[in-house]
């Protein structure tokens, strides 16, 4: 869900001015932050801005956003530059960061309704070029990125972090969430290394250009953990079936592992399991999104409509785990 500003505040313009940023304006971003667009030494640039007056931590943690990118600077995954860096003094004045603004178009084929698409060859090809990103950042020596003593994030935990967001919401959003979870817990695969995960990665948060993957942004919740964690992420946003969203010309899943697994040397087993969790990981997000719409003054009825698809997902979180289950069952022993 985009979020646009509908103006920037005195003290943050002058607090840019000071630093070289001119031209500031708004632009669509996250909800975890501020983004606005910039000039600094001639050169186009997107700021990101903590929130103000709560501590920069978690999501909100921008500089630690930044410390992903200059990580990533070196490898051979597209990421904006980083031209400056201020810690501010939070919460009173939030910490933030300048990067370059890359070229490329941002366009999700299954939930940009309305938006007009690339022709279906230039889409289709799209996801496989995502397919390679996505290869090539969990192929990221960890160590080489100076990332590697970092807190490692297991699927356990991952099921944890879900299932406390949904104990926040109406049950009515999330009808019989519970059993999803204890199917997740009851079936959890051998862990993976872990290796640099985005955690949202997905083609909305993807700068293209033509069929090139310019640069992949919004890094707001990265971590160590196993890298079947995006990939199964990254599937079920491909997935028309997730959100019933159908007409783009999307690759089949066993297509866009077939990429992922020639461009990473990697076999990513048990791939349902986490398709599942990616489900739950969903309708969690999404509760936790329907729950602040329902707060505001004039709540967005486009929110709202999200919350229909979320027994859904639960159901394709149940319908993944069963697979899973077959899968494992029909496995030779060894």
């Amino acid at each position: 869900m985009a979020v646009l500003s509908t103006a920037v505040p005195q003290d943050l313009r002058e607090r840019l001015a000071r630093a070289g940023v001119t031209d500031v304006r708004p632009m669509p971003g996250g909800a975890s932050s501020l983004t606005y667009r910039g000039m600094l030494d001639a050169r186009p640039v997107v700021v990101k801005v903590a929130p103000q007056g709560v501590a920069p931590v978690g999501h909100r943690d921008v500089l630690r956003q930044a410390r992903m990118l200059r990580a990533l600077g070196p490898t051979t995954v597209p990421v904006p530059g980083v031209a400056l860096e201020d810690p501010g003094e939070p919460p009173a004045r939030p910490p933030l960061f300048a990067m370059s603004l890359l070229e490329g178009d941002c366009v999700e084929p299954l939930f940009d309704v309305g938006t007009e698409l690339p022709p279906a060859e230039t889409v289709a090809t799209r996801f496989h070029s995502a397919a390679t990103v996505l290869a090539r950042l969990h192929r990221v020596d960890t160590v080489e990125a100076g990332v590697a003593g970092e807190p490692v994030v297991s699927p356990r935990d991952e099921i944890d972090r879900w299932s406390r967001a949904l104990q926040t919401v109406d049950p009515a959003l999330a009808p019989g969430w519970r059993s999803v979870q204890t199917l997740l817990e009851s079936s959890v695969p051998a862990p993976m290394p872990p290796v640099i995960v985005h955690g949202d990665f997905r083609l909305g948060n993807l700068l293209v250009r033509g069929t090139e993957v310019t640069g992949v942004i919004d890094w707001e919740i990265w971590s160590l953990s196993d890298p079947r964690i995006d990939l199964g992420w990254f599937l079920v946003n491909c997935d028309p079936m997730t959100y019933r969203r159908t007409g783009a010309p999307v690759p089949a899943a066993a297509d866009l592992i077939a990429t992922y697994r020639d461009q990473s040397g990697a076999e990513p087993r048990d791939l349902g399991w986490f398709q599942a969790l990616a489900c739950f990981k969903s309708a969690a997000t999404w509760s936790l999104i329907v729950k602040h719409n329902r707060r505001r003054t004039v709540p967005d009825p486009g929110v709202e409509a999200m919350a229909g698809a979320l027994p859904g997902l639960l159901d394709r979180a149940r319908h993944f785990t069963a697979a899973a289950r077959r899968a494992e069952r029909g496995r030779p022993r060894t």
